[in-house]
């Protein structure tokens, strides 16, 4: 997948891509996330044909951290 320019287009922006062995640790992991950065939340996992595992990417700014409500 392509990185967009406008997701990294400022320091504190990031693009995570995360892999793990099912869907429900990538999940674990993008809601973690969640909880400390504003992300753009729970995102679709696939699976990449011949790799092993699944992926997911998030986007998050590291320089807010999440609010609640």
């Amino acid at each position: 997948m392509r990185i967009d320019e406008q997701h990294i287009s400022e320091p504190g922006l990031v693009v995570l891509d995360v892999a793990a062995a099912d869907e429900d640790t990538v999940s674990a992991v993008m809601e973690l996330l969640q909880q400390r950065w504003a992300t753009s939340g729970i995102t679709p996992v696939w699976r990449m044909p011949g790799e092993p595992g699944v992926r997911a990417r998030v986007y998050a700014d590291v320089r807010r951290h999440h609010s609640a409500g």
